[in-house]
């Protein structure tokens, strides 16, 4: 689709585990000068052992640091249920932070269905971990729907906006420009889809083979230039083979939907850079007919969507599965 220009759409807008222990019952030795039979020790039956309550999410390097991958962090986060849901939803948080956590089946599971409907940076977190994985909103939207998470994609609110004003949506977008006019900046977004292209690269030991063969040999004959004679000479044939171990890969590449939209901030902010990816999160807040540029036969001029933006988060170059 056409790009809009500019400086009229963005005018526009600007209005541990603790140890067991083993007990031995002794009876007491006679005091005798010839000592009374003592009878075999009994040894009491070890308690198992009890596992440490989870860090307080209140010191987040000390509980990161204690549960350093994201399976265990998720999993003393949900323990922390059983005393305070707010120190456990603090604590998903602090394990969120972390690239490498991209649980996004357990941040949906039954365990945090009732934070996920409440807790009003719950979307926002589910961004976050899709951009840990990689970014993929198009999947991922799949798999949020499955769930019944109410957050919807940015074709699905233009086609119907009425329906979709005020709800969630999440895209992957470039930003393509940003303004400040008056007190609220607004981004030039346009909207990325992600897909994954194959291509091969070499990997392990690589095996090659020269060979080199020379045949020599006279000619006898008469040719009307030499008369009678001999020719001498070779033939030097040379043969290369190799042998290559290569393995398929995949790279994830970015390209245009060619759907765009005007985005919303609070204030300024100077880490959103232009023609960078992100994965954003916004509230669909309806179309809007851009001025000056309706035609004599149209009744009125093209509509863009308009987005607040709630956060933005960079995806990790590969994408989870």
């Amino acid at each position: 689709m056409p790009r809009l220009p500019l400086l009229t759409l963005l005018g526009a807008l600007a209005t541990g585990c603790g140890a067991a222990h083993t007990h031995v019952n002794l009876e007491d030795r006679a005091l005798t000068d010839a000592p009374a039979p003592q009878p075999a020790p009994v040894l009491a039956r070890a308690r198992p052992a009890a596992e440490n309550p989870p860090t307080s999410p209140q010191d987040a390097r000390a509980f990161a640091a204690r549960y350093p991958t994201p399976t265990l962090c998720e999993g003393a986060a949900r323990r922390l249920q059983a005393t305070s849901r707010d120190d456990a939803w603090l604590a998903l948080k602090v394990c969120a932070e972390s690239p490498a956590f991209t649980q996004l089946g357990a941040v949906l599971g039954n365990a945090w269905a009732e934070d996920l409907r409440v807790r009003p940076d719950a979307a926002n977190l589910i961004a976050r971990v899709v951009a840990h994985r990689g970014g993929s909103v198009d999947g991922e939207l799949r798999l949020l729907h499955s769930r019944k998470v109410p957050i919807f994609s940015l074709a699905s609110a233009i086609a119907q906006p009425d329906t979709y004003r005020g709800r969630y949506v999440l895209l992957r977008a470039q930003v393509a420009d940003q303004r400040t006019d008056g007190e609220r900046p607004t981004l030039w977004l346009v909207e990325q889809g992600l897909q994954s292209v194959a291509s091969r690269r070499e990997v392990g030991m690589t095996f090659r083979t020269d060979t080199e063969s020379e045949t020599s040999g006279d000619l006898g004959g008469r040719t009307a230039l030499t008369g009678d004679g001999r020719v001498g000479g070779s033939i030097v044939t040379r043969e290369s083979t190799g042998q290559t171990a290569m393995e398929r890969t995949f790279d994830n590449i970015s390209e245009e939907t060619g759907r765009e939209a005007l985005g919303r901030l609070a204030s300024a902010d100077p880490f959103l850079e232009t023609r960078r990816d992100y994965v954003i999160l916004a509230r669909f807040d309806g179309l809007r007919v851009t001025s000056g540029m309706t035609d004599d036969d149209e009744d009125e001029g093209p509509r863009i969507p308009v987005l607040t933006i709630v956060g933005y988060h960079l995806p990790q170059a590969l994408a989870v599965d």
